[in-house]
């Protein structure tokens, strides 16, 4: 699985964190980290979006302050889902039901050990396309494609 990950300066640390953890991991075949020192929680959000969107990676993860101005920038991006989930309901959730792509969290909110603990769980996690929530999801691409 190919993962991009980013944050801006407020998010750097959870997301060295997550990075160094996912680039140990054998299930993740590449990381690809479109963070820099000055970029915004907007800038870096569409970036990853971007990649997931056309394809040069799998999923994503975003860090920022809280996980929710990554998400909102994130679903700016047409075709992407991003999530926050800082528990195991919400990221189980957040893939199973939603399929969404980009995961986001917030490095005021959760430690790093937790974090981690949760991605694990979230690579191995799959969204089921004959699921319940499947119309759902075709009801939102739909509003998103007007």
């Amino acid at each position: 699985m190919r993962i991009a990950v980013g944050a801006p300066g407020n998010g750097a640390v959870l997301k060295e964190a997550l990075r160094a953890f996912l680039e140990d991991d054998p299930r993740v075949s590449e990381v690809v980290d479109l963070s820099t020192a000055d970029i915004t929680y907007p800038e870096v959000s569409f970036q990853v979006a971007e990649a997931v969107r056309e394809g040069r990676v799998d999923r994503a993860v975003l860090v920022c302050g809280t996980g929710l101005g990554t998400t909102i920038a994130a679903n700016k991006v047409p075709g992407v889902r991003a999530a926050t989930a800082h528990d195991l309901v919400t990221v189980r959730g957040s893939v199973e039901n939603y399929d969404a792509q980009v995961l986001c969290m917030g490095q005021n909110v959760i430690a790093a050990p937790a974090a981690t603990a949760l991605l694990d769980v979230w690579l191995d996690l799959r969204h089921d396309p004959a699921g319940s929530y499947a119309p759902r999801l075709e009801e939102i691409t739909a509003h998103e494609a007007r």
